[in-house]
């Protein structure tokens, strides 16, 4: 770890972020958050659910992990790794196969709809699982995170 010196202050340790998740236990925090996220499960410690039926829970039962702190959130994760793909599915089919088969690219509109109901908890909770994440590697110190496992 390095810190800097200015004017003969000692400012603080200076680490990256990325240099927390390129260990091989960051990686496999990484890893294990997402796949817990994409099993619906907490991705803290992989026990409690994330819904109940349809509906986001508040927090886990077991570890008290607050799923989302405030109202908002996880939006981030789920423009960006969520809708953006999916506008882009739909674009593609639009444009490019229901222009010359028509059959066709209705049919995989339809599937889309369909994979994309189906899919839905999956990725929100791995959308949950990422902001997880990252308030694991940038900690607020009033963010009630349990600690680790």
């Amino acid at each position: 770890m390095a810190t800097e010196v200015n004017s003969g202050f000692r400012i603080g340790i200076l680490r990256k972020p990325a240099d927390l998740c390129m260990t091989p236990s960051g990686w496999k925090l990484i890893g294990t958050a997402l796949r817990r996220g994409l099993r619906k499960r907490c991705p803290h410690c992989g026990e409690g659910p994330l819904f109940s039926g349809w509906s986001h829970l508040e927090r886990c039962s077991v570890c008290g992990l607050v799923f989302v702190r405030s109202p908002g959130d996880t939006w981030a994760f789920a423009i960006i790794g969520d809708r953006l793909p999916i506008m882009g599915l739909i674009i593609l089919i639009y444009f490019g196969v229901v222009r010359s088969h028509p059959v066709l690219g209705l049919t995989m509109g339809v599937a889309l709809v369909a994979l994309l109901i189906w899919t839905s908890p999956n990725r929100w909770g791995a959308g949950i699982a990422l902001h997880y994440l990252s308030r694991v590697y940038w900690p607020d110190p009033a963010d009630p995170v349990p600690p680790p496992l």
